[in-house]
């Protein structure tokens, strides 16, 4: 279970999570899910919800109610956003 953390903690294979950011997003995000934090931009909002689940899909990491609420909410609103993934082994 360690060595999978310092995996996914350490991973950098994965480019979509590399988003780059202003300080003061990357602040504001601090270490909340969508269900508690969103894009500032409706323009980037399917691709941010995409990239979020295929990670928690990678990984095998968990997703309760109030997040996966508001990830098919973010999903309904976007059409054809597709995204391509091997889990993690």
């Amino acid at each position: 279970m360690a060595a999978r953390r310092e995996a996914y903690a350490n991973d950098l294979g994965q480019v979509a999570p590399l988003v780059a950011v202003t300080a003061r997003s990357n602040r504001s995000k601090v270490d909340q899910d969508p269900a508690q934090w969103l894009l500032p931009s409706a323009d980037v909002l399917c691709r941010y919800g995409a990239e979020w689940t295929a990670m928690k899909v990678f990984w095998g990491l968990a997703v309760d109610e109030l997040e996966r609420d508001r990830l098919f909410d973010i999903a309904a609103g976007c059409g054809g956003t597709d995204v391509e993934l091997t889990p993690a082994l």
